[in-house]
């Protein structure tokens, strides 16, 4: 996987976000502290925010070139994205969820649901779903949209701890089984080393640091950066 993020301005309510940046990892983390525009830049990702500079590629395929004037539809980028709230339609079966612009059937669909371990939840609706059990579904939905990159939108933040550490396993199994390149915004460490190959440092709109998780987290443990926090 290759995305690129180039000359990228697009500005927020406090700050600009600014990124000039390559991605190759499969999963890779955005990290940093509330506010500090990592959903912004998945928002850019999957067009669903406009810039008023950028150059985005995924695989060599332009996204979105202001320069030129290109935007490609959000519907058209082969992107899946989980947000926190997981956007599941609530008046939809399970089922109806996953099927909402599917493009696997069979046993594509019976190994997603496998994987995640939502098959009898099929027949329920959202709203008598666990927090869990929701996310796991909005992740199953993102998979059979087919998608060349996963974009995770701290998809642990509205769960308690005992939650976390088991979809967290399911994220591993996802990240394992499907090799789909993820991009996870984050601002827990714990969630970062256990499932990323390389972090971003975002703060202000600013890239901050990159490297492998550990690295990076035991570098700014030793220097003890403050990392301020705004609202985007």
């Amino acid at each position: 996987m290759k995305l690129a993020l180039r000359d990228v301005q697009c500005p927020l309510a406090h700050f600009t976000l600014r990124l000039d940046v390559e991605i190759t990892r499969d999963v890779t983390a955005l990290f940093g502290p509330s506010g500090a525009g990592k959903t912004t830049v998945l928002d850019l990702i999957a067009g669903l925010r406009r810039a008023t500079s950028a150059c985005i590629e995924l695989d060599g395929r332009v996204r979105t070139d202001t320069a030129a004037g290109r935007e490609v539809p959000a519907r058209e980028r082969h992107v899946g994205y989980v947000p926190q709230d997981g956007a599941l339609f609530p008046h939809l079966s399970v089922r109806g969820n996953l099927l909402y612009g599917s493009k696997v059937e069979g046993a594509g669909l019976e190994r997603v649901t496998g994987v995640l371990e939502i098959g009898h939840l099929m027949d329920r609706r959202i709203g008598g779903l666990s927090g869990g059990e929701r996310q796991r579904v909005a992740l199953a939905r993102a998979l059979l949209s087919s998608p060349r990159l996963l974009l995770l939108d701290e998809p642990l933040a509205a769960l308690d701890e005992e939650l976390k550490e088991r979809v967290l396993v399911y994220l591993k199994a996802v990240r394992d089984e499907f090799r789909v390149p993820m991009l996870y915004v984050s601002h827990s460490t714990r969630e970062v080393l256990a499932l990323c190959e390389e972090v971003l440092v975002l703060d202000r709109g600013i890239l901050r640091g990159r490297g492998e998780p550990h690295t990076v987290f035991a570098d700014r443990a030793s220097r003890e950066p403050v990392l301020s926090a705004s609202p985007s």
